[in-house]
């Protein structure tokens, strides 16, 4: 019965979430942190810290790791052809209707269309992730709960990435030393 959950549930990741990895992130998190408590938050920000460092795409890390901690190597298979079976179908199908339609102007309004709410999206998932590590797992949001460390390190990280136009890979990797060098101290 789990791996059919599995399925089911990382089937409707890969079918409803248009736009790439970060915009399948409240999505992912719906299904595994609120409707089923496979994960807390604080996993599933570890979740997605492990998702971005390994290689493929977010959702199907994620997949192929909640998976996999849940039913083990067959809760991984289950849960990551739910993800991607969507995916495959649709786009050969539309690969098929792209070619023979291209050139019909309303189907450019309709990708047109798509882009804000794939921006939205995006932006649920950051600020969703950005409250996480900066307050924890509180659910009142005050200054005294605030991780002070987390935005030192954010900061800091923004700072290389605008101004000194660091590689992002490189960025990440110094604020991930920061915080384990934090650890290590405190």
């Amino acid at each position: 019965m789990i791996l059919l959950e599995l399925f089911l549930s990382f089937l409707q990741v890969g079918l409803f979430s248009f736009g790439g990895g970060y915009a399948a992130l409240p999505l992912i998190q719906n299904q595994v942190v609120t409707l089923h408590h496979w994960l807390s938050l604080s996993e599933f920000t570890d979740l997605v810290t492990i998702s971005q460092m390994t290689p493929g795409p977010i959702a199907i890390n994620s997949a192929t790791f909640v998976g996999q901690k849940i039913a083990g190597i067959w809760g991984a298979i289950f849960a990551t052809i739910g993800c991607i079976l969507p995916s495959c179908i649709i786009v050969s199908l539309l690969a098929y209707l792209y070619l023979k339609y291209r050139k019909l102007s309303m189907l450019q309004g309709i990708l047109e269309t798509l882009r804000p709410a794939v921006v939205a999206m995006i932006a649920t998932a950051g600020v969703s992730i950005l409250v996480s590590a900066f307050f924890g797992e509180n659910t009142v949001h005050t200054l005294s709960s605030m991780r002070i460390d987390m935005m030192i390190i954010f900061a800091i990280g923004m700072i290389l990435l605008q101004y000194k136009k660091m590689d992002p890979i490189y960025v990440m990797i110094l604020c991930g030393m920061m915080k384990l060098i934090e650890y290590l101290i405190l």
